[in-house]
């Protein structure tokens, strides 16, 4: 393997083109690797929200977003009632606007909702959830963002609401949402007696199976999910996974063009070079791995730099201060393998043709190149 030697002295002697492919894989990486990283934390935010001191979700079946889910008032008493059932909290969803930021995400919730118990309070207290009419409750981003304060009156959508608390939670789409008593929310979204899923904390794991039948059986148009079955099989969540995945496949196609192109100009440019290497000695296994090798090479750089890049990237948006709490950087081992192993399956895949037009050069032919 000593022929191998020679993949430096080839990369530096054609550094230009290097760098190209590197920068190609290099970015490709660094998007693949930005994108999956916050589709992954923004998901995870997400499920935490649904699966709050819970282990089953109750909801609609058989639609698209659990913001156009449905149950009734009648329907989160009979799962209360159930004797599997330690606690079941209804959560309404929806989006309100205000003056200057019309898409934020609300919260319909009971005032023993454990999301407001673990929540750290700045202004107002748990106590005071519900206990005023017309009174709206901010996560600390969504006060930041309103520029409102505790006992200040802001506008969401049509109606104006007196600040009655304001507290931090660690979920960033929590902290960046506006909270309003379930009765409030279902009158402000028209939606009377109707919340979008109930979170069910069972008395006993292992009752999950009864527990889940007992509600379908009761209640057809329902379905019952344990916090790991609905993370796996929710819609959205899928789409999310697989536009992160192509938008960053894209990504790498483009650096595997540029690899290639990169490998097929120094294969022509070295067509002399090697026809001598030929006629010393060398086989045709051992030219195209000598291309495979720098094609590697090329990856691996742009690996090193793109997982930099990458990183700096996210850290960055982590500290920026419009979205501190809506970015959590989320980067699993699953992800960084599939990273790697695409780019080095782009690169390797962007080098076969160069490496088999150079193991096909005749060094009789060849030393007559001009």
């Amino acid at each position: 393997m000593r022929f191998l030697r020679l993949v430096p002295t080839n990369l530096r002697r054609h550094r230009i083109r290097a760098l190209i492919g590197v920068a190609g894989i290099a970015f490709g990486v660094a998007a693949m690797l930005t994108i999956l990283a916050i589709v992954t934390g923004a998901i995870g935010m997400f499920e935490r929200i649904l699966a709050t001191d819970s282990h089953f979700l109750v909801f609609e079946r058989n639609v698209s977003d659990l913001f156009f889910s449905s149950v009734s008032t009648e329907q989160v008493a009979a799962v209360r009632a159930l004797p599997q059932v330690d606690t079941a909290h209804p959560l309404l969803f929806g989006i309100v606007s205000s003056p200057g930021h019309p898409i934020i995400t609300c919260f319909g919730v009971e005032p023993d909702d454990p999301r407001l118990a673990k929540a750290e309070w700045r202004s107002g207290s748990r106590a005071e959830f519900g206990a005023k009419p017309g009174e709206i409750f901010l996560g600390s981003r969504a006060a930041e963002f309103l520029g409102a304060q505790a006992g200040e009156e802001i506008e969401i959508g049509r109606a104006h609401f007196r600040v009655g608390g304001i507290f931090k939670t660690e979920n960033g789409f929590e902290d960046g949402g506006v909270f309003l008593p379930l009765a409030a929310a279902q009158e402000f979204f028209h939606r009377e007696g109707l919340s979008s899923v109930v979170a069910v904390k069972l008395r006993h794991r292992d009752q999950g199976g009864a527990f889940k039948a007992a509600v379908e059986a009761k209640y057809p148009g329902l379905i019952a999910l344990e916090n790991r079955e609905f993370n796996q099989s929710y819609t959205q969540f899928r789409i999310l996974h697989f536009t992160a995945w192509a938008v960053g496949i894209c990504a790498f196609l483009l650096g595997g063009l540029g690899v290639a192109n990169t490998m097929l100009l120094s294969v022509f440019s070295r067509i002399r070079e090697i026809a001598i290497l030929r006629v010393c000695g060398f086989s045709s296994r051992q030219v195209a791995a000598l291309i495979f090798t720098e094609a590697a090479s090329i990856a691996a750089a742009g690996l090193a730099i793109g997982f930099l890049i990458g990183l700096v990237v996210l850290v960055s948006l982590q500290n920026v201060p419009q979205f501190h709490g809506y970015i959590q950087v989320t980067i699993q081992p699953g992800i960084v393998v599939g990273i790697i192993g695409t780019a080095l399956l782009t690169a390797i895949a962007g080098a076969v043709y160069p490496a088999q037009y150079a193991s096909r050069i005749q060094p009789a032919e060849a030393l007559r190149y001009e």
